[in-house]
């Protein structure tokens, strides 16, 4: 009996790539014979045609199947809904723009082959990528290695092979201020890295703008690390036992020499200095404070639209015909 694998793909605004993609993915599973391979492509909430693009693919073959969100839940509420619906021996996740090269696919099931349970992408090279952006991935794996104690591997990307022991245990996680990545980390099992080349997108826009790979670091940071917490009483012993010795220095200075001139200027500044740090404290907190706010009020990851392709048997999860009238379904 062939082993079965299902490639989880979210898809956001990406009518010019779906084609060319599931072109590459087709490829790539005929060249795969030992295993029957399924794609789930989740549309993400897309205003342009990568929907009926996937309509019509899914109607010229049917191992590629499709979720259809409400809305756009972001990359990593895309992942947990096609999560959601897995149940195969293994999965693939990647992205739906080409960076992840499909063709790197049969060196992930190799690697699965021989008893690795989490198989990761590597990023060696990013090519079409401007300078910002490079920094901005650096800035982030650098900052996630300190602050988790390297828990996540530098450069690791979403782009992996996770056995079905590991996608069922993410799968268990319930947390709202996901960040997959950490998570498949966090549940641990045997792990191996595969180097690749991240290539241009094929077409389109990057989504990977500054200010949303900044969100996605700071969900990470908060999600998976205390540091920032435990720094804030040990700056602030520091600074306690900093003022404490230039009171202890400013006594002497008084008893030896009397008073000094007077030092208007430098109260201010320290008194700025006092309150930017209070300050960032309390930033540090509200950031903490906001996941808890989101975990608390406990609202859906994602919600499903429409599923097409999957039978009554297949998914896990309770998916809504597109025929049908109900309402969609949340998970």
């Amino acid at each position: 009996m062939k082993k079965t694998i299902s490639v989880v793909i979210p898809a956001y605004n990406e009518d010019e790539c779906v084609e060319e993609l599931c072109s590459r993915l087709k490829k790539v599973f005929d060249q795969l014979t030992n295993y029957e391979f399924t794609a789930i492509l989740v549309e993400n909430g897309s205003s342009d045609r990568t929907f009926d693009l996937l309509r019509r693919i899914n109607n010229e073959d049917s191992r590629f199947k499709i979720l259809q969100l409400a809305r756009n839940f972001r990359m990593d509420g895309g992942i947990t809904a096609g999560l959601s619906v897995v149940d195969s021996d293994a999965l693939v996740l990647m992205t739906a723009d080409l960076q992840d090269p499909p063709e790197v696919i049969p060196e992930f099931i190799e690697k699965w082959e021989q008893g690795y349970e989490n198989v990761y992408g590597v990023v060696t090279r990013r090519r079409g990528t401007g300078p910002i952006r490079r920094m901005n991935s650096h800035i982030f794996y650098w900052v996630m290695g300190k602050l988790t104690g390297e828990f996540i591997p530098r450069n690791a990307s979403d782009f992996r092979l996770l056995d079905r022991r590991v996608y069922e245990e993410v799968r268990k996680i319930e947390e709202r201020n996901r960040f997959v990545r950490g998570l498949v980390a966090w549940v641990g099992f045997s792990s191996i890295g595969v180097e690749f080349v991240r290539e241009e997108r094929f077409a389109g826009e990057s989504k990977a703008y500054t200010f949303p790979v900044i969100h996605l670091a700071v969900k990470g940071i908060t999600a998976h690390s205390q540091v920032p917490l435990v720094l804030i009483p040990v700056i602030g012993f520091v600074i306690f036992a900093g003022s404490l010795l230039t009171l202890v220095g400013f006594s002497i200075d008084w008893l030896l020499f009397g008073v000094p001139f007077p030092g208007f200027g430098s109260i201010i500044a320290v008194i700025l200095l006092m309150f930017s740090v209070l300050f960032l404290f309390m930033g540090i907190l509200s950031l903490y404070i906001g996941s808890i706010y989101e975990e608390v009020k406990g609202r859906p990851n994602f919600i499903i639209r429409q599923a097409v392709g999957f039978s009554d048997s297949s998914p896990k999860a309770n998916l809504s015909d597109p025929d049908d009238d109900g309402s969609p379904l949340s998970l």
